[in-house]
């Protein structure tokens, strides 16, 4: 009940299951403020601080607690997402816990104002009417593919020192926003198509020439099927021991994961080749049937590999030649980008400019070209930045 400060303090320190939620800020400034025995200048303060705490997620505390509840991981939720039984005790504590939820969620400046016996001025935030119980269980009937956790909170992620971590201002960039190479996207889109409705997917390595757009396709895939589950977890080369452990992480979530690893390419006698080359083969303990690997690369064989590597005194030279060439043929799929013949690149400019309200003029074409050669070739790179080169300054004044 929170009829009295130290009774609503009690209640939030009895939660058990959404522990995650009952840690964070809001709920740990406002526990404060109902623990406070200070005057009451000090409860003020506490109050502010969870008012402050609650600005950072909205100003509604109902929308924030309906949210935190329903994207908290804990038992209860991977039990649901995962459609496992659901232990009696575990739903009562949760059925209880939700309760208090509700009533928090109801607590409006007016009522916590009269909790504190405080008739000052105090900032207001907002709550919302409605049935808790029942938006928390709509919530959780999609879980599947909204997640929970980091996971629903986010849809693109990096690992660090091999920890996943949110990538906070993803790339947003959409289908729509790419223009030519429908065939590779078609590719990419099937084999991920595949991925989400659960069936034999390929792991991919997008190859070809720089600018061609084989990062921006993956990003892009990524923002397209989000909703439906997908996420996106950039791996960087020096993270690519991690990827087993990982994937053992990833293994029993309802989600459907992309390990990105962008511009893929080894040196000679290089550490993370031989861990690539595990994790390719498929091992079972490895492989996970939520996660592929979508790898780019503007080589099509990821070993850097000299003259002088083809002399030597390696009894088995030509093994030793095949293994590490052949490593991109570990991928199941394949899809190559090449740079863009002139048609290509002019359309992709054209197709540029009118969605940049970018206005044609009889001399476009030539402006691209010419840009294109100054930057080392047509690619969809140079068509974006050139169309972007001249909305950064008068038209008359482009060249």
């Amino acid at each position: 009940m929170l009829d009295t400060m130290p009774n609503a303090a009690a209640s939030i320190a009895s939660i058990v299951v959404f522990r995650g939620v009952k840690n964070g800020p809001v709920l740990r400034a406002l526990r404060d403020l109902f623990e406070c025995e200070g005057d009451e200048s000090e409860r003020v303060e506490h109050y502010a601080d969870f008012v402050a705490a609650l600005a950072q997620h909205g100003w509604d505390l109902s929308r924030y607690l309906l949210d935190a509840a329903a994207e908290d991981e804990n038992q209860y939720t991977v039990l649901r997402a995962n459609a496992a039984p659901i232990p009696p005790a575990l739903q009562t504590c949760v059925e209880g816990e939700l309760e208090l939820f509700a009533e928090l969620a109801a607590l409006t400046p007016e009522k916590l104002r009269a909790l504190m016996g405080y008739v000052g001025y105090l900032p207001a935030y907002e709550t919302t009417e409605l049935d808790f119980s029942t938006a928390f269980e709509a919530r959780m009937a999609g879980i599947r593919t909204s997640g929970y956790g980091q996971y629903a909170r986010h849809t693109m992620f990096r690992v660090v020192e091999g920890e996943i971590r949110p990538v906070r201002t993803p790339d947003t960039t959409s289908m729509s926003d790419l223009v030519g190479y429908e065939l590779q996207r078609g590719q990419l889109l099937d084999n991920t198509r595949a991925l989400l409705k659960g069936l034999p997917a390929a792991n991919a390595l997008l190859v070809g020439d720089a600018g061609t757009g084989k990062s921006s396709s993956v990003k892009a895939v990524t923002n397209l099927f989000a909703p439906e589950g997908l996420r996106l977890i950039e791996v960087p080369k020096a993270e690519l021991a991690h990827i087993p452990a990982i994937m053992e992480h990833l293994r029993d979530n309802p989600l459907k994961f992309i390990l990105f690893i962008d511009d893929l390419s080894f040196e000679k006698n290089d550490d993370a080749f031989s861990a690539m080359k595990a994790i390719l083969e498929g091992s079972v303990s490895v492989r996970a049937a939520n996660t592929v690997i979508y790898a780019t690369s503007n080589r099509r064989h990821l070993v850097k590999e000299s003259m002088s590597d083809r002399d030597g005194d390696d009894i088995h030279l030509n093994d030793t030649i095949q293994d590490t060439v052949a490593l991109s043929d570990r991928f199941g799929l394949t899809i190559l980008f090449t740079k863009p013949p002139r048609a290509l690149y002019l359309r992709i400019v054209h197709e540029l400019a009118v969605k940049k309200g970018i206005p044609e003029t009889p001399d476009l074409d030539t402006r691209a070209c010419a840009f294109a050669l100054r930057r080392g070739g047509m690619t969809p790179r140079a068509a974006e930045q050139f169309t972007d080169s001249i909305l950064s300054k008068p038209w008359e004044e482009t060249t």
